[in-house]
């Protein structure tokens, strides 16, 4: 029997007591017979002693009115070192729907790199995905960066790509087995800079193994000397890597639920945190945006993130689930009013227009509503935020990375569009990790263009790992200069290649 199939094998014996791939065939002896495809099933089989469940190979997923007996379906892949390319043992992979919630639990990848994920979708009556989904994937190890995060997006992985296992005649577990295994599959995590590798780990869950509240997809936080987090999966599991040495705070932040923090002495590895979840009112967040200088229907999104992970340079950070306005996998609608309910205590910055939406945090320091706010939640308590905050249209980026990371290589031309009063230009260059590589403040405007390109003048750049060009349009004033507009957070992105 090949490894996936030992690895899907244990997952079906976990998701007899477990939660992912529940109504398996074999987990008790029952009277009746077990069920087969398209017939209705009930996730909780494996408890009882009348309910047969599903026949050998199956498992029961969320479809119809309830439950269906269906082919599983895994996610196949490599973890790889994303400037080297060599594999990562060790490291935890996760898939997440368009909302950001967990569709099963974690993958190990083994010492090749590879993993085995099976994942948790609903079906239609013949037990087949009921819609095309777009799925991501996250993925941690020791020394290496999250993914995805700062500037490395999570590639896209559809269900559209799904296509049936190898049958082996000799076992009956895989007759109905279906996989995706493709170049979205690969996960390519940036190593960490020498200073902020040789960290600890801690590892544990949200809520109690006998709690009915449900942890999934928590974002859990360290916060010590340094900030890591990870995102629970779906029975609440989770795993921190690269936590610094010293006194850390361990605490978690999911729209609707309020998570008691948890303080650890890290010197070592640490195992069993547990992460209760609270009996305080979780509140609502809101306010309004006031987009100045756009298109007439331009709407926004505004998102939460918490302090401790929110990075100065790149201005974003990992956004907790469900903690945006509108709800997560609504199209951005903000143009004015916005709330966010569901809110946990904690500290956070409030960041509109995050998302590519063709509009941008108005630059513009000598003007009230441009600053970055700060807002603190107590608990069950709503918070109002009484100024308004100015979001207005951004540069258009034309490459690289209009839409999506571009590969580049040579000596990279960073081009984006020619702002209207502009009379000079400033474009910087990140790497992933928040490294300022170049910067030019003196650019020139134009005219009669309707782009500006300017040429990168900076050192080398290194193989495989992912920058971003930002460019900001300034009008020199007196007494000071003042910023015009910005390309986005989101774009200007590249992987440099050789």
């Amino acid at each position: 029997m090949s490894a996936h199939k030992r690895k899907w094998t244990l997952a079906l014996v976990i998701g007899c007591g477990g939660s992912l791939a529940v109504g398996v065939g074999g987990c008790a002896d029952k009277d009746e017979e077990p069920g087969e495809i398209g017939d209705a099933c009930s996730p909780d089989a494996a408890e009882s002693e009348d309910d047969p469940g599903c026949a050998e190979g199956l498992v029961c997923e969320p479809g119809g009115e309830g439950h269906v007996c269906a082919g599983g379906i895994e996610i196949r892949g490599m973890v790889i070192d994303a400037i080297d390319e060599s594999p990562i043992e060790g490291a935890r992979v996760l898939a997440l729907d368009d909302t950001g919630a967990p569709l099963g639990e974690v993958a190990i990848s083994d010492a090749e790199g590879r993993y085995v994920l099976p994942v948790s979708i609903p079906r239609d009556a013949d037990g087949n995905p009921s819609t095309t989904l777009t799925l991501t994937l996250s993925g941690s190890a020791v020394d290496y960066q999250i993914y995805p995060s700062g500037l490395q997006p999570a590639f896209p992985v559809s269900t559209a790509d799904i296509q049936d296992a190898e049958d082996d005649p000799d076992d009956d577990s895989d007759d109905h087995l279906r996989f995706i295994d493709n170049a979205s599959t690969t996960v390519a995590l940036l190593p960490l800079d020498d200073a902020d590798k040789g960290g600890f780990t801690i590892s544990g869950r949200v809520g109690a193994a006998d709690s009915d509240m449900d942890g999934a997809g928590t974002l859990v936080v360290a916060e010590g000397a340094d900030a890591s987090y990870t995102i629970a999966d779906d029975a609440g599991a989770f795993t921190l890597f690269n936590v610094a040495e010293g006194t850390v705070t361990v605490g978690g932040y999911r729209g609707g639920l309020e998570i008691v923090p948890e303080t650890v002495e890290v010197s070592a590895d640490v195992e069993g945190v547990v992460l209760e979840l609270g009996t305080d009112g979780v509140s609502t967040v809101s306010g309004s945006v006031n987009i100045v200088n756009a298109p007439g229907g331009s709407a926004t999104s505004v998102v939460l993130i918490p302090a401790a992970l929110f990075n100065e340079t790149f201005e974003f950070g990992p956004v907790p689930f469900a903690l945006r306005a509108p709800e997560p996998g609504v199209e951005a609608n903000v143009s004015s009013s916005w709330s966010i309910p569901g809110v946990p205590a904690g500290t956070y910055k409030v960041i509109a227009s995050l998302e590519n939406d063709l509009l941008v945090r108005d630059p513009d320091a000598s003007i009230a509503g441009t600053d970055i706010l700060e807002v603190t939640v107590v608990a069950g308590e709503d918070f109002a935020i009484q100024d308004s905050f100015k979001v207005t249209e951004a540069l258009a980026v034309v490459g690289p990375g209009a839409e999506d990371p571009e590969t580049v290589t040579g000596t990279p031309t960073f081009e984006f569009a020619d702002d209207s009063s502009e009379d000079r230009y400033e474009v910087v260059v990140h790497d992933a990790l928040g490294n300022e590589v170049w910067r030019d403040d003196q650019i020139p405007g134009v005219s009669g263009s309707a782009t500006v390109t300017v040429d990168y003048g900076g050192p080398g750049l290194t193989p495989g790992m992912y920058y971003r060009f930002q460019a900001t349009s300034w009008k020199d004033g007196n007494p000071a200069p003042t910023a015009l507009s910005r390309t986005e957070d989101l774009r200007g992105v590249f992987v440099y290649g050789e």
